[in-house]
């Protein structure tokens, strides 16, 4: 059984910070790619950044230069700092990992469960 625990969210203040994290657990042989998506009211999910096992890093337009992906492939985790959040940063923000499961020659993608972010003006 493999799982993906997310924590960090919560409601701030147009401006501030929030980092969130989400760690792996389980019975994993390989990590590659992990990423976090995002799904407000009434819009489809969106991918907002992911980071390869080599850390190279992909950012949604609007989040660049104010989002950071990052991960500890020891603690199997990857962490969203977010800074300036504004109030369209609201969502559902959920934790993805592609990962092989030990005895297993293939990779599946895995999902958390979701932390709400909320961002007041």
């Amino acid at each position: 059984q493999v799982q993906l625990v997310e924590s960090g969210g919560g409601l701030v203040q147009a401006e501030k910070s929030l980092k969130l994290s989400c760690a792996a657990s389980g019975s994993i042989s390989s990590i590659n790619e992990m990423g976090w998506y995002r799904q407000a009211p009434g819009k489809q999910r969106e991918l907002v950044a992911d980071i390869t096992r080599f850390s190279r890093t992909n950012y949604e337009d609007s989040v660049k230069g104010r989002f950071t992906i990052s991960r500890d492939n020891a603690k199997k985790t990857v962490y969203l700092e977010m800074n300036s959040l504004k109030p369209e940063d609201t969502a559902v923000y959920y934790c993805n990992a592609n990962i092989k499961r030990g005895g297993s020659d293939s990779y599946t993608y895995y999902w958390g469960q979701g932390t709400q972010v909320a961002v007041s003006a």
